[in-house]
């Protein structure tokens, strides 16, 4: 008996054995939910059997082009010789003769359509005197610029050719981190080079590249070089356009920055159609509302853009918009940061209408506003830190002093003399003010929504301010007015 149940484990270790080994493909597919198995199929187009990749490179690589530069460049010769300098043809020249000297830079771009039209990098070719563009098969054009938009880096270049091969468009707005991508261009004169990795995170923005940034993070090798190659994901298809990388060495560190190709695509379209980019505008300054703002608000979530000033005339004050709003939705969708939503209203049509969902005093409203262009003399002029000495009266409170806002101290601020507040004039080191990114010659207007416009005001508020209690400031910073939190601890 015993002889006989040994010889049947036998048969049923050796009958699964040998399903396990040749259909185990099949006994995933039909496995139980998480977390009682691993449930891991690896794609077909992604086995190591499979050429996917190699297919994709056939497909995109005759699109992408290398862009080389050359601009003239000036600049006076000293009448005191560099040693550095070829004193030969120093002595030879005639002192003060402005010296010239071509400039090279080599970068790359992305046909996007038959006739000719390239997509690349503002500063891959701005100020360029002659442009070259080599295609795959080696043929060389001249290269003339259709238009640039340094606030997105884009910039849209044509050769004079026809029945060229495009790029097919991807959208950038169904993309997810961890996705594959592959990144084209010509790192460091490396003709027709591909790097691939994953998408690493979306939505960067202050990065300090351009002023409306959005970028697709990824750690597919970019190099000097790659400026203006798309990438690309698994279907071939763009999803971004290299622009920058993030090096402490000038190379490639794992970090590497692309626009997104909806952004782009919108950008290109508006060069290619009027030669420049029309932005929408609505007329208001924002700040990300953080948890900490959160609070102070009586909201317990923090995700938004919290509305700081409303501009006279503007589509949001004929739209009803207030100081101290907070936007969580533009036409249903959510509003995570300040990009998201700068962003999204700068890519509005002009003559928009737009639907925002903001909340006020713990209320939900809905609003209206329609969209109206950008104003071009709407620059704003931010002013060097100032080392006057104001003389002051102590009025400590968690580690800063203040004192009443003058004409003329506003006159050195640059503002405009009809604003009223006090003035921070000396911040303690390793205080909570310090902490909290309080600085000095910022104007202190509201405390906890009371308005603040003398020291007298101020003295009042702060009389009542007890050890532990969160201040909510309401600060005009060189003509920029946002909110702060300030703990009190002591």
């Amino acid at each position: 008996m015993k002889k006989t149940t040994f010889l049947i484990f036998v048969v049923i270790a050796l009958v699964s054995g040998y399903i396990i080994g040749n259909h185990s493909d099949k006994i995933l597919k039909k496995s139980s939910s998480p977390p009682y198995t691993y449930n891991f199929q690896v794609p077909r187009e992604l086995s190591g059997e499979s050429t996917a990749f190699s297919e994709i490179v056939k497909v995109v690589s005759p699109v992408v082009v290398n862009i080389s530069t050359s601009k003239t460049v000036e600049r006076d010769s000293s009448p005191f010789p560099d040693v550095f300098d070829d004193q030969l043809f120093d002595f030879m020249e005639p002192r003060h003769r402005p010296k010239r000297w071509k400039e090279q830079s080599l970068g790359s771009g992305v046909i996007v359509s038959p006739d000719g039209y390239i997509l690349t990098n503002t500063h891959v070719v701005e100020k360029a005197d002659e442009i070259q563009v080599t295609l795959y098969d080696q043929q060389n054009f001249k290269g003339k610029i259709i238009g640039t938009d340094a606030k997105t880096d884009i910039a849209v270049i044509k050769i004079s050719v026809e029945n060229l091969p495009a790029i097919n468009w991807g959208d950038s707005e169904k993309i997810s981190v961890g996705e594959f991508v592959l990144a084209f261009g010509n790192p460091y004169s490396l003709s027709n080079t591909v790097t691939m990795g994953i998408v690493s995170a979306l939505g960067r923005a202050n990065v300090g590249i351009t002023d409306y940034e959005n970028f697709i993070q990824t750690d597919a090798a970019i190099n000097p070089g790659n400026s203006g190659g798309p990438l690309v994901n698994i279907k071939g298809e763009m999803i971004g356009v290299n622009t920058a990388i993030f090096s402490r060495t000038g190379g490639y560190q794992g970090i590497g920055f692309a626009v997104p190709s909806n952004m782009a695509k919108s950008v290109m379209t508006q060069l290619i159609k009027e030669g420049k980019v029309t932005r929408g505008w609505l007329g208001i300054t924002i700040q990300n509302f953080t948890p900490e703002l959160a609070r102070e608000f009586g909201l317990g979530r923090s995700a938004g853009a919290l509305v700081t000033e409303i501009m006279k005339g503007s589509p949001a004050e004929k739209a009803g918009l207030k100081r101290g709003d907070i936007i969580t939705e533009l036409n249903d969708r959510e509003i995570k940061n300040v990009e998201t939503l700068r962003n999204t209203i700068a890519q509005s049509a002009v003559g928009s209408k737009i639907k925002l969902t903001v909340i006020r005093d713990g209320r939900t409203l809905a609003l209206t506003a329609t969209i109206t262009e950008f104003p071009q003399d709407l620059a704003q002029t931010v002013p060097g830190e100032r080392e006057e000495q104001f003389s002051y009266e102590e009025n400590a409170l968690a580690g800063f002093s203040v004192m009443n806002l003058t004409q003329e101290i506003s006159k050195q601020l640059g503002l405009s003399k009809d604003e009223k507040g006090v003035v921070i004039v000396k911040v303690e080191p390793y205080t909570a003010a310090e902490d909290a990114g309080l600085r000095k010659g910022d104007i202190i207007q509201e405390i906890n929504k009371k308005t603040v416009r003398s020291i007298n005001d101020f003295n009042e508020v702060a009389g009542k301010v007890k050890k532990g209690d969160t201040l909510l400031l309401y600060i005009n910073r060189s003509g920029n007015k946002l909110y702060v939190t300030l703990k009190v601890y002591s």
